[in-house]
């Protein structure tokens, strides 16, 4: 989830395909939250954020997974808000794997069955953790490794996934095109988020493509000029 959005000119050129690590994102739930399956060239696939809450929603993650021959081994999630996790617990049943999160997010994760249906979402199932993700830890995906980066504001325990060959990352709602996650939830802090954007993800390489929990990818180099909450140019 996103404040604040801002509408500005978009200059940096994206990479379209690597060789090495793969990201496939899939738009899901009524918040239109990004999610992302993540694989190598081996199929070994890790999914990211399942935000995949209807019948139709699951299908389309399933048809992917089928047609690329991808082997799930793993559930990430960058943090635990209702539009990440919707499709936690049944991704954890269908292909028989762990869930990874941030100590920090145990709590966030467990208040969604208490207020899920405040949204609408009455036929919410809740999923435990099975590990816990530590910051600097490098969490292999068949061949390759992520990087596990905690930039905590938006949720207390929010991590981002760096693939550093690659220069990519899965950044969930820390920074947008244009834009930073929203602090107003429990458990959010301003301050510490434009501090952790700065520390954390401005010291990537600027080429380095950011695939957001919302919105379409940017990159460090066009965000830390021309965001307007962190950026050389910011207004906020």
């Amino acid at each position: 989830m996103s404040q604040n959005k801002a509408i500005i000119p978009y200059f940096a050129a994206i990479p379209q395909s690597f060789a090495m690590l793969h990201i496939k994102s899939f738009t899901f739930n009524p918040f239109q939250e990004n999610s992302y399956l993540v694989h190598d060239d081996s199929g070994t696939a890790v999914l990211i954020d399942p935000g995949c809450h209807t019948a139709a929603e699951r299908s389309e993650l399933e048809d992917y997974i089928a047609a690329k021959a991808l082997k799930v081994v793993n559930l990430l999630n960058t943090h635990c808000h209702i539009d990440h996790v919707l499709g936690n617990a049944w991704a954890k049943k269908r292909f028989g794997i762990p869930l990874w999160i941030h100590r920090q997010e145990i709590p966030v994760l467990k208040s969604v069955e208490v207020y899920a249906p405040n949204y609408g979402f009455h036929g919410y199932e809740s999923a435990e953790a099975d590990h816990f993700l530590e910051e600097g830890q490098l969490f292999k995906v068949g061949e390759e490794s992520l990087k596990v980066l905690f930039v905590p504001g938006h949720a207390p325990g929010h991590v981002v996934f760096y693939h550093e060959d690659s220069g990519q990352c899965i950044g969930g709602d820390t920074l947008f095109k244009g834009s930073i996650g929203r602090t107003d939830l429990p458990g959010g802090n301003h301050d510490l988020l434009l501090e952790k954007i700065k520390s954390e993800l401005f010291s990537l390489p600027d080429g380095t493509v950011v695939y957001p929990g919302h919105g379409p990818e940017t990159t460090i180099g066009f965000e830390k000029v021309y965001n307007p909450f962190v950026g050389e140019r910011a207004i906020y």
